[in-house]
């Protein structure tokens, strides 16, 4: 494999990468909050798409700068000025950011400390998982402020309330929750075994899950059986199997 790409300089995204592949995407420079102005959004999202392209690339984690937000929301004063063209292309640029996101093709992971409010929660929903700090709070707080939002959230939407980790793991929204100082570790122990994992089969059956979330039953199949069966046009499965047989071998030989 050739050696990893070198890393850009993003306006308001910092891009870090591990041994492993794992590639850190920090939002920079966007206020106390990490706030999503127009020039942030455009910056995330050409970070987003140019870690998606690096073919060493095992796993992302989305975070904010420090310990007070993933993303505060949108830049209200900015939202402020708009008329309805203007409107629309910022939140057309919000949308090709969580598309960007969603499209990385190795699993995401959004590390949610503090606030996650409005935008946030849809950039954080791009993501494959999300994990959150106890003292984490999310919100959709648009409505509040005369502007509807896209997250299929109808309480949060339609209240403009607030929730706690807990109530957004019960409703499912993350997947776990941990204490603030555990949150890295949670995040490691997340992120090990896919990184630990087949680069071509993560990458494959992230694929299929996209594909099986808008495809019918039988279009589902047919595709996980083509991707099976693609697997083995590389040596990614005998390779990664060869230990747990010779376990077996192994045990059995005792």
């Amino acid at each position: 494999m050739s050696a990893p790409a070198t890393i850009p300089v993003f306006a308001h995204a910092i891009v870090s990468r591990d041994e492993r592949g794992v590639y850190t995407l920090c939002i920079h420079d966007a206020k106390s909050l990490n706030i999503l102005a127009s020039a942030v959004t455009l910056s995330l999202t050409e970070a987003a798409r140019w870690v998606a392209a690096q073919p060493d690339a095992r796993g992302v984690i989305l975070r904010g700068s420090g310990e007070r937000a993933l993303v505060g929301g949108a830049n209200i004063y900015e939202m402020a000025d708009l008329d309805p063209q203007g409107a629309r292309e910022f939140i057309t640029r919000l949308r090709d950011l969580c598309d960007a996101v969603a499209d990385i093709p190795v699993p995401t992971i959004a590390r949610i400390a503090g606030f996650c409010l409005g935008a946030g929660m849809e950039l954080a929903a791009a993501c494959d998982i999300r994990l959150a700090s106890e003292d984490a709070v999310f919100g959709m707080p648009e409505v509040r402020v005369g502007i509807p939002s896209v997250i299929h959230a109808d309480w949060l939407l339609l209240t403009g309330e607030t929730i706690d980790a807990g109530q957004a793991l019960q409703w499912g929204y993350v997947e776990f929750v941990s204490e603030r100082d555990e949150l890295d570790a949670l995040v490691e122990k997340t992120v090990a075994p896919i990184a630990a994992s087949g680069p071509r089969a993560v990458r494959s059956q992230k694929a299929l899950l996209r594909y099986w979330s808008t495809s019918t039953v039988q279009a589902g199949l047919d595709r996980s059986v083509a991707a099976f069966g693609e697997a083995f046009t590389t040596d990614e499965p005998r390779r990664y199997m060869a230990p747990f047989v010779a376990r077996r071998q192994h045990k059995e030989s005792r």
